[in-house]
């Protein structure tokens, strides 16, 4: 094992906080039984959890977890505007939310005092008219600021706002906005919208059972498919369409629903993050309680980050950072809304995997072999089956056909008892833990009578059994009926569905069985290491590299031998002390390339080729009006893998810690994996993994093996800086990091830092 992540960890209490009204306070449990001992509460709260918990940048560690059971089910609700008045958009909500208070069991109340009934109701001048203390409010008008502090007179828990022209349509509606969260935080009352719709208020079916899909879109039409999945018996319990974010956000329905036991998986629709950290505490708590979270986040691309910025105000943040962000907290990202709605209908309903083990029937070798690249490149795992398993399948399998896995039956075998044998056979393999089988045609009675089969078999084990059905026509009554009637089998129509969808399965299981929330490990305290760096930041400038250099060793990473110097006789005396061969570096503020300038020489090995280099650096500095702080006399290392580490301040997330190839390398091939803080030792091996380069790091051509161990500390060390010194530090570049061969460690040869 490494030296500890974070370095000296000290837990301290911070004053409680006032909450606003119908949230839980942040960080708390209410009713709930005290934790296992050492373990989390049951919502996920780690135990000893009792108050407001922030990390050294001052930052909350834990999410709260906002009580919405009376949004979603309230007992009383009061429609602000309502109307019955035919061709008005009110008109249209107002009877939709009178059917949904209905389905609800809850009471409604219009208000509008230019109405005395609306649909045969009771119409109310104002909120303070109200019989009854109401959970709800659905604002039907323009501006719903002034309305917000009546809500809170009535002490109303919850508001809707529909209205449009706020943050979406640009810096005058962004200003509207910001006063109508002001209104909001000073209230108390949870706000969903503005720019929202009823799809809160959408008629779920109510005779399906098992694990549900919880649904949060931005945009909500793009929640539709997900949403249509009803249609064929999937189960969906909630919709949060969240618009523009005033108040309630996409991570307060994510830890809310993360904590809701009828949740089998949450999907969800993102065009941007309201706060980067409160999205990853929300995530945080899913993956604690083993909930997968399938998402689709567009702004991959500049274009699509533009649109989307236009559509819901938000920033969509970089994507890189955004990619790494939601992979260290397991949340699974996929690109179109089909794979959104087959991937999490699949871990909605699926089983903890028996094994990870793949295996594959078919009744043609070509679609057999055809699935098989498109898993084995998407990374699954067809283990071939044991000589016993083949020769049992042989028995109903002529042995000219490959049961090696893929297994091809060629057909006929599955017209008859023989095909039920076969897929027995293949689900009592302990190795196999999924069992997907391709139908690319109907092919009746052939095809029906497999089908039935696996959904018969899928009855009587606790493994995946996966389906294609192929056909573009989709009205087979072996589909319909037979596939789709089943709640153990999952049914595709695609190759790539399917491998995405189980591919995440597995995935998922693996990393929350492991899981371990990074957060419960993240320092509270700033280090020791902090308070000698505090003397080293100059606010609003950037350091020299031997400043920057004293900041790397305040934290315990290694640099070269070296000295700055003023003068060649002082140089030449450095070179004597550092050892030849030497490096001289011209040394200044704001002095970012200094190879391009010609201010870097190396392999100096005399005293006169360090007495010329001095002055060859002092005349170019001079000629381009660069005022030095002096001349690095360096040690010169040579004989290691060139990195880069460095942070950058992503404006979402916060600081964050890059790792990736060095040299020039950086900018030619941009190869890089990113880490959100806080992380421990696994993440940041698995950055290391996610590069394209990582082969360099285990020796190539004969060359040693590099010191992986060395280079996961340095990455370490540079996280504690950046969480320390947050609020200081905007930018750190180590390159390159000269990563030796094992066991010899990793030297930092050059390094960049600016600061706040």
């Amino acid at each position: 094992m490494l030296g500890s992540t974070y370095g000296s960890l000290t837990t301290h209490s911070s004053p409680a906080r006032v909450v606003a009204c119908g949230a839980t306070p942040p960080h708390t449990v209410h009713g709930t039984a005290a934790p296992p001992e050492g373990g989390p509460h049951a919502d996920g709260t780690p135990a000893g959890a009792t108050g407001p918990d922030l990390d050294v940048s001052g930052r909350p560690l834990y999410a709260p977890v906002p009580d919405l059971d009376r949004f979603f089910r309230p007992g009383a609700v009061a429609v602000v505007g309502a109307s019955d008045s035919e061709g008005r958009p009110n008109t249209g909500i107002t009877r939709q939310l009178i059917a949904w208070a209905e389905r609800v069991g809850a009471r409604l109340y219009p208000v509008n005092p230019g109405r005395d009934h609306v649909f045969g109701l009771p119409c109310l001048t104002s909120v303070s008219d109200l019989p009854e203390q109401a959970d709800l409010a659905v604002l039907l008008v323009a501006d719903p600021v002034p309305v917000i502090g009546e809500l809170a007179d009535a002490k109303i828990k919850f508001a809707v706002a529909f209205a449009s022209g706020f943050a979406e349509a640009g810096a005058a509606g962004a200003a509207a906005q910001d006063r109508l969260a002001e209104a909001v935080a000073r209230t108390g009352i949870r706000l969903l919208g503005p720019n929202t719709n009823l799809n809160a208020f959408a008629s779920f079916r109510e005779d399906l059972d098992g694990p549900a899909i919880a649904l949060i879109t931005q945009s909500g039409h793009q929640g539709r498919p997900v949403f249509s999945l009803q249609e064929l018996g999937i189960r969906l319990s909630h919709w949060a369409p969240t618009g523009n974010e005033a108040d309630l956000e996409t991570a307060d329905f994510l830890s809310y629903f993360a904590s809701r036991p009828e949740v089998g998986a949450v999907a969800a629709y993102i065009e941007g993050f309201k706060d980067g950290r409160s999205f990853l505490l929300a995530a945080d708590r899913a993956a604690r309680n083993k909930v997968p979270v399938v998402a689709v986040k567009v702004g991959r691309t500049e274009a699509g980050a533009r649109t989307a910025a236009s559509h819901t105000g938000k920033l969509t943040g970089a994507d890189a950072v955004v990619d790494a962000a939601m992979r260290q907290f397991g949340v699974i990202r996929v690109d179109g809304l089909d794979e959104l709605q087959d991937t999490a209908a699949l871990l909605a309903r699926a089983r903890t995997p028996t094994a990870d083990g793949v295996a594959v029937y078919s009744i043609s070798g070509g679609t057999g072999a055809h699935f098989a690249d498109l898993a084995t490149a998407a990374g699954l795992t067809l283990p071939a089956l044991p000589r016993a398993k083949q020769d049992e399948l042989h028995q109903w399998i002529p042995d000219c056909l490959n049961v090696a896995n893929p297994v091809d039956s060629g057909g006929h075998p599955v017209g008859d008892w023989r095909g039920r044998k076969i897929i027995d056979a293949l689900l009592a393999d302990p190795a196999i833990g999924v069992l997907i089988c391709p139908i690319t045609g109907p092919f009746p009675p052939m095809s029906d009578k497999l089908a039935q089969d696996l959904v018969d078999a899928a009855e009587q084990t606790d493994k995946l059994v996966c389906v294609i059905w192929g056909s573009p026509v989709g009205t087979e009554d072996a589909y319909r009926h037979t596939l789709l009637g089943s709640r153990r089998v999952a049914t595709f129509r695609t190759f790539a569905n399917c491998v995405t969808a189980v591919r995440a399965h597995l995935a998922h299981h693996r990393f929350t069985a492991g899981y371990r929330s990074p957060f419960d490990d993240a320092p509270r305290t700033p280090s020791p290491s902090a308070r000698k760096a505090q003397d080293l930041i100059r606010p609003g400038q950037q350091l020299s590299e031997h400043a920057a250099k004293q900041l790397l060793r305040a934290y315990g990473i290694r640099v070269p031998r070296e000295q700055l110097v003023t003068s060649a006789a002082a140089a030449v005396r450095a070179a004597s002390l550092v050892g030849y061969p030497v490096v001289m570096k011209a040394s200044a503020p704001q002095l970012a390339h200094k190879t391009e300038l010609g201010l870097v020489k190396t392999g100096l090995t005399s005293a006169s080729q360090v007495r010329d280099a001095y002055r060859e650096l002092a005349d170019i500095a001079r000629y381009e009006g660069i005022e030095l702080d002096g001349v690095l006399v360096c040690q010169m290392v040579e004989r290691g893998v060139e990195m880069v580490v460095g942070v950058t301040a992503d404006r979402l997330f916060g600081p964050t810690v890059t790792v990736g190839l060095g040299g020039v390398l950086v900018e030619v091939l941009r190869d890089t994996a990113v880490g959100v803080p806080p992380f421990g030792e696994d993440r940041a091996r698995a950055m290391l993994r996610e590069l394209r380069g990582h082969a360099l790091l285990d020796g190539v051509r004969g060359g040693p093996p590099a010191d992986v161990d060395a280079l996961v500390e340095v990455v370490l060390r540079v996280q504690r800086m950046a969480l320390d010194l947050s609020g200081e530090l905007s930018e750190l570049d180590i390159n390159p990091l000269l990563v030796l061969p094992r066991g010899q460690g990793a030297v930092a040869l050059d390094a960049l830092a600016v600061c706040h």
